[in-house]
């Protein structure tokens, strides 16, 4: 007898269909199997007809929410609809004339710029402020000429490669005309004439001493020849013309009046700017937060140094600046145009972050590329750790200076001690392409900006700490096994005055100077730099105090005032305060 069948079936009006599960009899599962769970129809195959089913029963469901969609739209009123045709409409319109729209915008702006420029310039001129709104002002119209100069050659296609013919045409006029007239061996020549005869006259004469420094820039050169990786292969262009720029640079920053004073308005301004970190540590830790000086002093002021490092990426200027100066350092010192830019860019930014910005190019460079990347970084002083330095008192127009002349030296002395035996493959002005940060606005990117700056804050903090403790370990061990012989002044410091010494005397200090100045080489060489610039900020403020003392002593305005001071073990003592500047100068 057959087995009765069961069958479970409903009708929806909204699905239109009918489902029904049939006894194991007729292809189905009993209730008994199908609790549990050995045969659930969920698991078996589709047949044909149960496919054509399913496929019915979507098109069903697909059609009943068409039709539920059409009566929702015909409920909507007439004022929804003809708001979204406008907002379409605009949408359009923007996505269309977007960029007409933002090239009007940036024109009005300029031209209320300039407005407001004109009549600063009318209201003011003469002050202070004045000039500083006008080097502004025409430096950012620099900037502005040549980033339109280089979209317009973009988009006229006019950029050549230089493994062709050069990386534009007028450097490749100017190789050309080099080539016919040997501009190559003339102008080192005439460089070199004048450089001797400026040395004789202007320094030889009356401070000759000075030369002493001369001649340690020659064996500086000739102890990276004799010990170059490949000295047969060296390449004289870089280092000629990197040291010559280097001299150029000191000759137009120290010995002419407008190249320091300019380099003293620029410190004196950078100084100036990093002052406003004092709002945000006081709105943190309190009115009294220098009494910890470098932890809420210092370290803020990496912290907001790198956040207008990251806006100014966004915005688009750190590349301009580093590109610009890149091309320069390319066209006279014939490198590669990717360690050309990453030398650029220490000036203003950290070993880490310069070669960020030729990250596309780093895995075909050359080894004699990756030695100038890793020497460029060694050479100069990065913006947000230079910030720190001049906190402690160290000149910024000085720190400035140095950075600026260490770029072109770092190439050179790179391409002495590891000359180029390879063929570098990117040539092209493809490696002064820089794109601009990921960040969608200027909020963002000064945010990322502080953020990335928690770990170089951290790492200047515990390295510091490290290196101190270790320091006065070093010191403590010395000391005790000088005590042992009867020499109890027998510290780490005192070893590297000696060790250096002979490098401070080529640097061209005054004999007087040389053991200090070897202290501080040698702290930086084998601890951190940090710390030997907090011990050479220890002699700049004891200067400064004896400065003041001796200053007050002139005026004696209560009489009681002489000015004596003598040495004492190494330090200071100011008989009128009853003070000892520890260290002494």
């Amino acid at each position: 007898m057959a087995e009765l069948r069961q069958v479970t079936s409903y009708d929806d009006p909204e699905i239109g269909s009918t489902q029904c599960l049939a006894s194991k009899g007729n292809g189905g599962t009993t209730q008994k199997e199908a609790e549990s769970g050995l045969d659930n129809p969920a698991f078996h195959e589709e047949t044909p007809n149960k496919k054509q089913n399913h496929l019915q029963d979507g098109t069903n469901g697909d059609r009943a929410h068409n039709q539920r969609s059409d009566r929702d739209e015909e409920d909507d009123s007439g004022f929804s609809r003809c708001v979204a045709i406008i907002q379409k409409s605009v949408w359009q319109f923007v996505e269309t004339y977007s960029a007409t729209m933002w090239l009007l915008f940036y024109i009005l702006l300029l031209i209320a710029y300039f407005t407001y420029f004109g009549f600063a310039m009318y209201h003011r001129f003469g002050d202070e402020g004045s000039w500083r709104l006008m080097i502004g002002t025409v430096f950012g119209s620099f900037l502005l000429a040549l980033h339109l100069i280089s979209e317009y050659r973009a988009s006229r296609q006019e950029r050549i490669d230089t493994d062709d013919r050069g990386s534009h045409t007028v450097v490749s006029a100017l190789e050309a005309i080099a080539a016919k007239t040997r501009l190559s061996v003339v102008l080192p020549v005439l460089f070199v004439i004048g450089f001797l005869v400026f040395v004789i006259v202007d320094i030889a004469i009356d401070r000759p001493r000075n030369l002493i420094s001369l001649g340690g820039l020659c064996f500086y050169i000739l102890f990276m020849f004799v010990f170059s990786h490949n000295p047969s292969k060296v390449k004289w262009r870089p280092v000629f013309w990197g040291v010559t720029l280097q001299v150029i640079f000191a000759v137009l920053i120290l010995r002419t009046p407008w190249g320091y004073h300019a380099f003293q308005w620029l410190g004196n301004r950078v100084t100036e700017f990093l002052a406003n970190t004092d709002a945000g540590s006081i709105f943190v830790f309190g009115d009294k937060y220098e009494d910890h000086y470098f932890a809420f002093k210092v370290l803020p002021v990496v912290v907001f140094f790198s956040t207008v490092v990251s806006v100014l990426y966004y915005l688009g200027v750190m590349q301009g600046v580093i590109k610009l100066l890149g091309r320069f350092l390319s066209w006279c010192l014939g490198t590669s145009p990717a360690e050309s830019v990453n030398a650029a860019g220490n000036i203003f930014i950290g070993q880490t972050e310069a070669p960020l910005m030729i990250r596309p190019f780093l895995a075909d460079m050359t080894k004699s590329e990756i030695h100038a990347i890793m020497t460029g970084g060694f050479a100069t002083v990065a913006g947000s750790v230079m910030a720190a330095y001049i906190l402690y008192n160290v000149p910024a127009n000085h720190l400035l200076s140095a950075s600026v002349m260490s770029a072109p030296a770092a190439l050179a002395i790179s391409k002495l001690f590891y000359p180029e035996t390879e063929t570098p493959k990117h040539r092209g002005a493809d490696a002064f392409k820089m794109e601009k940060g990921t960040e969608r606005n200027l909020i963002e990117a000064a945010s990322n900006g502080a953020s990335m700056s928690i770990k170089l804050v951290a790492n200047i903090a515990v390295n510091l700490i490290a290196f101190v403790a270790l320091l006065q370990f070093i010191n403590a061990t010395l000391v005790w096994f000088g005590d042992r012989v009867g020499y109890e002044a027998f510290t780490f410091q005192l070893i590297c005055s000696y060790v250096f010494w002979p490098l401070a005397f080529l640097m061209g200090v005054d004999y007087q100077d040389c053991r200090v100045v070897a202290e501080l080489l040698g702290i930086k060489t084998f601890l951190n730099e940090f710390v030997a610039y907090v011990t050479l900020s220890k002699y700049i403020n004891n200067k400064l105090a004896l400065e003041e003392y001796l200053a007050n002593a002139t005026k004696n305005v209560t009489g009681n005032l002489t000015g004596l001071w003598a040495h004492r073990d190494g330090d200071i003592y100011l008989f009128d305060t009853n003070t000892t500047l520890t260290d002494g100068l």
